[in-house]
């Protein structure tokens, strides 16, 4: 059970396999591969014990028993949508819809913008498995005015699946715009833009945020699309035409009570099924009509879909349903993958498909009323049966959007087409199927014991229920009479064929299991093995089979190959390079006889276009694999190999992608044991696997071989521990070919039989045997030597397990002892199985034997013992006339890999020999060497040749404390005490007489003497244990830990290289000039520790500016304006990210780079070293164009563990477990739920022998432990500093949160409830906060952030634990970063309370170091490096003083330097730590942004806090006069003179939602388009000059309890409008001016062009904060019905920007009012006649135009009137005359 089969599931994805994307595979191959730098944490399992396959005869077992796929996963998938741009349409009010599958979430709604600005972040949590997941669609949609009454126009939308946002790298698109479009107008084009970043997490996946680039490079659009890598941005619409022509095989449905229910009603026995076909794409649903009552329905429709191509929905999904009124099932489901159809290369072609036939699997045939199985069905899990075949065709046609009679909306349609000839499919050949089944073992006794048999189907032939169907051609269908066939076998389906043959034996006959022990059963078949066999009629397309059996014969090799380096390289052996190049060497020759076979068979009929276009690409794609891997071959050195290796990995995945066949032919063969009647557990054989073929490269990998296959439960059962246990080992041989090749397929099986057949009547051909009778048998003995096994399975409760290890060969189990509370057991046992009979030749045996199964249990006083994992072995086989010795004698102890499920579950040190008994009886065997210790009894050891030599280690072990101690049944843990052991030899710690007082060791260092394996490889591991001492001498286990590798611990002498360090003195420097940092700038440059030269680098200052500052126009502050009084603790904060994020991008750059180096073959190294010197330039060049220089601090990306590894320099922590171990797929996160506590302390190991060369200082009672600190407790200042949290999981409804900081140390509680800071997911804190604590009673620091609720308990959002005891004990001293530069005063001043000069004598002194030795022109030297730097330092007063401080820190920035002691000192830093909830583990619920000082309080105090409070926006008023307008577009037609006029006025605001908008008055009756208003807009605003954002605060509704606080950019928004009496005003154009950067205005009305807005990028921009007043003409624009930009006027006006203090003191009115009133408009007279207006227009309707129609309306008013009178007054005189009145 080697790594070897780390490819789970890959085998079966044939059928509906369900989908799991590409990049799960590659995700899990890290796992499964143990890949990683640290060579510690690879498990060392062997690979190559089962792999090696010496004869044909049998294929590789497979490992993983549990399916992968199926189980549900959490996610949670995220989307931030920024903003929307060019939306199509006029004074809209837009917003955005997030809809994932059915859940569906809005934005607020902006108003009257086309350019929304939201900042709105969604999250949408599943729990569903990975195929339901990946094909769920995600929908952006804009929609235009949606209120409570209106459900809003749809102004496009834009949609992908989540599968394509989880392959991106670091599953996200991060700031990237979504093209929206409209579904009901395909040729619209474009129709607007939205910035979002989107991403998917699964549990377990950390989510980077790349560095934030600068607005300006986003905002080109085209260039950062919502689209993945190698799409094309433009992208067109297609129409997807799938024609769906008939199916076939369909299950029977008849055979059930309902059905015989139904019989009696009706009176017929029709077909019980109405099937039609549902077909499911980027998110839309198309079926096809009902056939009623039909089992091979015929369809011939075609489902047409319109979608833009390529598409970013990478499935199809196809299902035939049963059409009921009650519930519709489906009978089952076909995924296409778009991306296996086509290929995008240049060479390229669109989806095409068929026509051919897609086989359909999912739950059993047998008809029930309640499907347990049904969603099997649906798609969800591995299918176990054969359910239906369809056939179909599918192509695909670019849309030309302009021409006219195409139709315009996205509805799916359904048409008719014509049928299609029977021979378009291939033409119908007859295949024959054989199978043997040599042995059935492990058959799970749940079971019962009742007759077992098997049955094998292939398709619909060989299912009990269906009969034997054959083709129509044959004109006879098979439905025999059962009755009499039952007395020929009892088997009941077999048939006489034309020829005489029986069509099929398909299952074997039943038979009564026997025990082999407790837990497992097996058939007695010995000698007499049962056969089954199957004719089945398929369309003949084996070439496409055969093409994928190439390729996977080829890729298998490559990953046996590739384990083999692994395997290598992992233990260390010598020249994996060697290896690596014949795994090549083999490639490239595979590939090549792949180009020679391929393209046989070209004419075949049923060839489609996909086999052609396939074929091509499979050519040229396993070319340029060969032909790389040919040339990579060359380049292969020991240097090399891991890079190689990474690429030759990229090779299989390409290669496994080709392999893959999406037109299937014959369906998977599905083996089901049947006990009793009931179906109990399956396996699904792919039928590729197994299909002959004349040459041996295209056959399948187990076609005429034995396989060992497991069967499983089938569905969901098989889901967790269910589906551990083996149901059944079967061994059987199978055959698939045509009928016509027939005459082979006996030759794969093991040599020595007779067969056995039905009764052959006289001139009858001979039929297949229905059994085998073996008349030779060997004898043989098995020796397992089983030695240990480590990191097992936590079964029990106290987090330990009491294992032992059953083996299996054969029909025989042996069982080693119980080892009591252990993960790591030392069995050290020999177990012998005598007289194991083996059927089949000597010769054949010996090459390859059948295989060994080992299970570990954990024994249980009560109950049934618990199931820890399996592996797979093969023995070592020594025949009777082979000589025992040397190379293959006596066998080699190898780790073997166990698994449990389909996860690791530890590792076994064993060895495996199988001894044939020769004819002289066991006298010829080596001699067994007898119990060499008398207590065990009869138990046998290891033998010596194989036991592992050994050699004395001593280990030293440091205690330090223990920490975090959970409580144990309830009670607390008060006095305990460590227990170290390792292989059988231990120490125990001094107790901790009062855990809560002081939980540190008294005694810190002891040690004990082991005997250990000389090879590190097989060191056992070392066991760490916690106990509780409690009265009357009882204790009680806390938790325990297994180290597995000891590698790290090992001392290995001072090498003789570290004390070479070039004797030469070195000197490094770094030039800091003297006068202040911000006037000069500078370059740092460090030398290479081997040269000695002195470098001064300063910047040739003015006219490098001079250079600088025109390339970039104003884009900079102007150097005099940086106030030093100016800059705060922020200023740096924001240099230093951009930096971070410029840094990121040089390395992306250099990445990239490296990247396009690795693709040209690079032969000769010197290319490769200038190569390398580019890139060092590249990465300095950011720092090149540098603004004027701010002191920066280090902002990591990441915790500061990360960076410094873990702090685990001399003090490492041990996680302590307890408690069983998670039941589900991914161990790792649930083990955090068993942690309870912490172990501190660290372990040294080193062979006895060794003189150990002491020291003159050496305390010999602290071992190799020496110079370190004392563990007493001492008292801390700690100060914590939040800065801000950043894209928090919302807490409320509304999809905000109400952040605020709670803190816990030890027993003080900090909760910053009062400031919480309303609805904002990305608050910035700004806070400081100090805690006074004692390590070692608190040293556990917890910041988190909850979400403050005016009712009820806050709730939690997430929390981040920093381990504070080992940043203040690391080397790297993590109490207080160090800055870059000194200064006693200012925004950078030193926070530590010892200066750098202290700081430096204490590091020198502790590591007895010679120095530091100040010595004048400001150099300092330390041991043998030299450093210079400044000397002078001014204070506040700007008096300048001597110094050393500066040399100080300068040799502290750069300890790592320092020969023997040195290290990376933390530098003045910010952290970012992911915030975590206990509830869902491994997702990440924001992240927060912090740095903690910690200051010993027996030295001198520090100083204040440093001011981090968030900047105080800076109060601005913006005033605009609008002069005049020109040229504004005229809506009105004048009544009279029919002339145009517009009556115009201008609004304009600058806060998002017009909450501050003003107007001018109204210029009546323009008749040029001129407009005349001299009106001043005043807008006051709060501005954040760091962030370029406006700050507003304002309650988001009536009932919001408090006021939000928004950021939104800086943009002025103006508007020209018609004004009208009685309708709305008409709107006619606008222009957005963004303040930080817009075109300037125009001189004069004429040079003001549309250009200003549609080509603003090459526009030169002003900025209003820098240029305070401008004037000039700027556009208006709208857009026309085309969508084209049209300019509708243009604007003369004068922006004028005051601080807040200066507009207080020079006020100025609004519109032309007090103080400094603007003159009147000149306006011509016409428009002083609009008084009159509206009576002339009266006069003018009613006289001239319409002078008829006043005189009808008149008259007829008047008729009106009259009939209403008469009408009134006829009641009353009708009474009158009545009554005679």
């Amino acid at each position: 059970m080697k790594r070897s089969k780390h490819r789970g599931h890959k085998e079966d994805k044939n059928g509906d396999e369900p989908a799991i994307l590409e990049t799960e595979n590659l995700d899990r191959q890290g796992m499964f591969m143990g890949g990683g730098p640290d060579p510690d944490t690879i498990s060392l399992a062997s690979v190559t014990a089962v792999t090696t396959n010496v004869s044909n005869k049998r294929s590789k077992p497979d490992i993983k028993m549990e399916p992968s796929s199926g189980r549900p996963v959490d996610y949670q998938v995220s989307v931030t949508v920024i903003e929307a741009r060019q939306l199509v349409g006029l004074n809209m009010d837009p917003m955005v819809c997030v809809e994932i599958g059915e859940d569906k979430k809005y934005t607020s709604m902006k108003e009257s913008t086309n350019c929304p600005y939201y900042n709105e972040y969604f999250v949408f949590d599943f729990h569903v498995p990975p195929d339901v997941m990946f094909d769920k669609i995600l929908k952006l949609s804009v929609i235009h005015s949606k209120n409570l009454l209106r459900s809003g126009t749809l102004v496009g939308t834009f949609k992908l699946d989540v599968g394509t946002i989880y392959s991106q790298p670091e599953h996200q698109f991060y700031h990237k715009w979504a093209l929206l479009s409209d579904p009901d107008d395909i040729t619209a084009g474009c129709k607007g833009y939205i910035k979002c970043d989107v991403a998917v997490v699964a549990k377990g996946d950390t989510i980077k945020t790349p560095h934030k680039a600068n607005e300006s490079d986003e905002d080109d659009i085209e260039g950062n699309l919502l689209i993945p890598e190698g799409v094309p941005a433009e992208r067109q619409w297609a129409r997807y035409y799938l024609k769906i022509y008939r199916a076939e095989g369909l299950p029977r449905m008849n055979t059930s009570i309902m059905a015989n229910v139904k019989k009696a009603f009706i009176g017929e026995n029709k077909d019980l099924i109405d099937p039609y076909v549902q077909v499911q794409f980027a998110g839309q649903k198309g079926k096809t009509s009902v056939q009623k009552s039909c089992y091979e329905p015929i369809w011939n429709e075609q489902i047409v879909f319109t979608e833009m191509f390529p598409p970013l929905c990478k499935r199809m999904k196809l299902q035939i349903r049963d059409s009921d009124k009650v519930n519709d099932v489906a009978l089952g489901t076909h995924f296409l993958d778009l991306r296996k159809i086509s290929n995008d290369g240049d060479k390229g072609f669109l989806p095409t498909l068929g026509p051919a036939w897609v086989n359909m699997y999912g739950s059993t045939r047998t008809y029930t009323l309640m499907d347990e199985y049904q969603e099997l069905n649906e798609g969800l899990g591995e299918g176990v049966s054969f359910r239906a075949r369809l056939l179909i065709s599918l192509g695909v046609e670019i849309l030309d959007t302009s021409s006219p009679d195409i139709s315009c909306s996205t509805e799916v349609q359904v048409e008719g087409v014509p049928n299609i000839s029977e021979a378009a499919t291939g033409k119908v050949e007859e295949f024959f199927l054989f199978g043997a089944f040599l042995e059935a073992t492990m058959i799970d006794r749940k079971i019962g014991d009742k007759p077992i048999n098997f049955e094998v189907t292939i398709g619909y032939y060989g299912n009990e229920i269906d009969g034997v169907a054959k083709p129509k051609t044959k004109g006879k269908k098979g439905d025999g009479d059962e009755e009499e066939t039952e007395l020929i076998h009892n088997s009941s389906e077999e048939e006489a064929d034309d020829d005489g043959d029986l069509t099929s034996v398909a299952t074997t006959p039943p038979m009564k299991p026997v025990i082999t022990d407790r837990n497992y059963f097996h058939l007695p078949y010995f000698e007499r093995k049962p056969c089954i066999y199957i004719k089945s009629w398929w369309q003949d397309q084996r070439r496409r089979l055969y093409n994928a059996n190439i390729i996977d014969n080829i890729a298998d090799k490559l990953e046996d190959g590739l384990n083999d380096v692994q395997e290598i390289i992992k233990t260390e052996k010598a020249y994996p390079e060697r290896r690596l190049r014949g795994v090549l060497e083999e490639l490239s020759q595979g590939c090549s006889q792949f180009l020679s076979l391929a393209n046989k068979d070209q004419n075949q009929s049923g060839r489609t276009k996909l086999d052609r276009e396939r074929l091509k690409l499979c050519l040229s794609e396993v070319e340029t694999i060969g032909q790389q891997a040919k040339a990579m071959r060359s380049q292969v050195k020991k240097s090399t190999v891991r890079d190689k290796l990474k690429l030759a990995q990229n090779f299989l995945s390409k290669m496994r992608f080709l392999a893959d066949e999406p037109q299937h032919s014959v369906p998977d063969v599905f083996i089901w044991m049947i006990s009793n009647g009931k179906r109990i557990a399956y396996a699904r054989v792919p039928s590729k696997d197994i299909l002959f073929s004349g040459t041996d490269e295209e056959r399948g990998k187990d076609c005429g071989k034995v396989k060992t296959i497991f069967l499983r439960i089938p569905g969901k059962k098989g889901f967790g521990p269910a589906g551990w246990t083996v149901q059944s080992k079967i061994e059987i041989y199978l055959w698939l070919g045509l009928n016509k090749q027939r005459k082979d397929y006996l030759n794969g099986l093991p040599n020595g039989f007779e067969e056995n057949r039905l009764s052959k009547g006289p001139g009858l051909p001979t039929t297949p045997p229905i059994s085998l009778t073996y008349m030779m048998k060997q004898i043989f003995q098995l020796r397992v030597h089983m030695y240990q096994a480590r990191s097992l399975f936590a079964a029990d409760s106290t987090g330990l397990s009491d294992p032992f290890a059953r083996v299996f060969f054969s029909t025989q189990s042996q069982v080693t002892e119980v080892l009591a509370e252990t993960l790591c057991p030392t069995w050290d046992q020999l177990l012998v199985f005598e007289n194991v009979e083996l059927f089949g030749e000597a010769s054949e045996l010996r090459d390859d034997p059948p295989i060994i199964v080992i299970e570990i249990y954990d024994q249980d006083t009560v109950g049934k013992a618990d199931f820890m994992g399996r592996t797979f072995a093969k023995p070592v086989v020594k025949m009777a006339d082979e000589h025992y010795g040397p190379p293959r004698f006596p066998p080699q102890l190898e780790y073997y890999q166990i698994y449990r499920g389909n996860c690791t579950a530890g590792e076994m040190l064993a060895a495996f020999e199988l001894l044939q008994i020769g004819p002289n009886g066991k006298a010829d065997l080596p001699p067994i060497d007898g119990p060499t210790d008398m207590d065990r009894g009869p138990i046998l050891p290891v033998p010596l040749g194989i036991r592992p030599v050994l050699s004395k280690y001593r280990i030293e072990v440091l205690f330090w404390g223990l920490r975090d101690l959970k409580r144990v049944n309830l009670a607390q843990v008060d006095r305990p005490r460590v227990d170290i052991e390792c292989a059988g030899k231990g120490v125990q710690s001094a107790l901790i007489p009062n855990y809560k007082k002081n939980p540190n060791f008294s005694t810190l260092v002891k040690w004990f003497e082991v005997d250990l394996p000389e090879n590190e490889l097989l060191h056992p591991p070392l066991n760490i244990r916690v106990v509780d001492c409690r009265a009357f001498g009882r204790y009680t286990l806390v938790g325990s830990i297994a180290v597995t590798s000891l590698r790290k611990f090992i001392y290995r002498g001072a090498d003789k290289q570290a004390n070479n360090f070039s004797s030469t003195e070195e000197i490094i420097v770094v030039s800091l000039d003297s006068e202040p940092a911000y006037k000069k700038m500078e370059t740092v440059v460090k030398l290479d520790s081997c040269s000695d030269a002195v470098v001064k680098v300063e910047d040739d200052d003015k006219d490098g500016k001079g250079k600088k500052k025109k390339r970039k126009k104003g884009d900079e502050p102007e150097e005099e304006e940086l106030d030093e009084s100016m800059l705060d603790w922020w200023s740096k904060y924001f240099a230093s990210i951009e930096t971070l994020t410029e840094a990121l991008k040089a390395q992306e750059a250099a990445l990239s780079d490296s990247e396009d180096k690795d693709d040209m073959d690079i032969a000769d190294g010197t290319k490769r070293g200038k190569g390398k010197k580019e890139k060092k330039k590249l990465a300095a060049d950011p720092f090149e164009k540098k603004k004027p220089k701010l002191d920066e601090l280090k902002v990591y990306a990441k915790e500061l563990e990360n960076e410094f590894d873990n702090f685990e320099d001399w003090l490492h922590s041990f996680n302590l477990f307890r408690g069983k171990g998670g039941d589900d797929d991914d161990q790792n996160v649930l083990d955090e739920d068993r942690i309870v506590g912490k172990f501190k302390g660290s372990l040294c190991m080193y062979k006895v022998s060794d003189d150990m060369a002491r020291d003159t200082s050496f305390d010999s009672n602290m071992g190799m432990f020496q110079n370190i600190p004392h563990n007493d407790p001492i008292n801390v200042l700690v100060r914590i500093y939040v800065i801000r949290a950043t894209d928090l999981h919302p807490a409320d409804i509304n999809g905000k949160a109400d952040p605020y900081i709670a803190i816990k140390l030890g027993k003080t509680e900090i909760k910053d409830k009062e400031n919480y800071i309303s609805k904002q997911l990305n608050p910035l804190f700004g806070k400081s906060f100090d805690v006074e604590a004692t390590f070692p009673m608190d040293s556990t620091l917890t910041v988190s952030i909850y979400d403050w609720d005016l009712v009820g308990t806050d709730d939690l959002i997430g929390e981040t634990k920093l381990d504070l005891e080992n940043r203040f004990y690391s080397k790297h001293r993590a109490t207080c970063g160090i800055t870059r530069a000194y200064a006693i005063h200012g925004y950078n001043v030193w926070r530590d309370p010892m200066k750098p000069t202290q700081i430096l004598a204490k590091l020198c002194k502790d590591g007895k170091l010679d120095g530091p030795h100040y010595g004048p022109g400001g150099r300092v030297k330390v041991e043998n490096r030299v450093f210079m730097a400044p000397t002078e330092i001014e204070d506040e007063n700007g008096l300048k003083k001597q110094t050393d401080e500066h040399l100080a820190l300068t040799v502290l920035n750069h300890w790592e330097e320092i020969p023997r002691v040195g290290c990376k000192l933390v530098p003045e830093h910010v952290e970012t730590r992911p915030l975590l909830h206990p509830d869902k583990p491994g997702i990440e619920q924001g992240r927060i942004e912090l740095w903690v000082d910690m200051f010993p309080k027996d030295m001198t105090a520090p100083g204040p806090a440093l001011d981090i409070s968030p900047r105080k926006p800076k109060k601005f008023e913006l005033r605009v006069i609008i002069w005049n307008t020109d040229e504004v577009v005229l809506e009105d037609d004048d009544i009279f003179t029919g002339e145009k006029s517009s009556d115009i006025f201008v609004r304009g605001w600058l806060k998002g939602q017009q909450e501050d908008k003003q107007d001018t008055d109204v210029h009546y009756h323009s008749i040029t388009g001129e407009g005349n208003f001299n009106w001043r807009f005043v807008y006051p605003f709060d501005y954040l000059m760091a962030e370029e954002k406006i700050v507003i605060s304002k309650k988001e509704s009536m009932f919001a309890w408090d006021e939000t606080e928004y950021k939104i950019p800086a943009r002025l928004n103006l508007q020209v409008w018609d004004a009208d009496h009685f309708s709305a005003d008409d709107f006619l154009g606008a222009i957005e001016l963004d303040l930080n950067r817009f075109p300037r205005g125009a001189k004069t009305s004429k040079q003001c062009t549309i250009e200003m807005v549609t080509n603003e990028a090459e526009m030169p921009t002003v900025s209003i904060f820098k240029q305070k007043r401008i004037k000039g003409w700027w556009p208006f624009v709208a857009r026309n019905e085309e969508d084209e930009f049209e300019l509708t006027g243009k604007v003369e006006a004068e922006l004028h920007l005051l601080t807040g203090e200066e507009a207080e003191k020079n006020p100025v009115g609004e519109g032309r009012n007090e103080p400094e009133p603007l003159e009147k408009p000149n306006r011509p007279d016409t428009s002083l006649l609009w008084f009159l207006t509206p009576f002339k227009a009266i006069k003018h309707l009613v006289c001239t135009q319409y002078k008829w129609l006043a005189i009808k309306i008149v008259t007829a008013l008047l008729v009106l009137a009259m009939l209403a009178l008469f009408l009134y007054s006829m009641p009353g005189y009708m009474v009158k005359k009545m009554l005679g009145a």
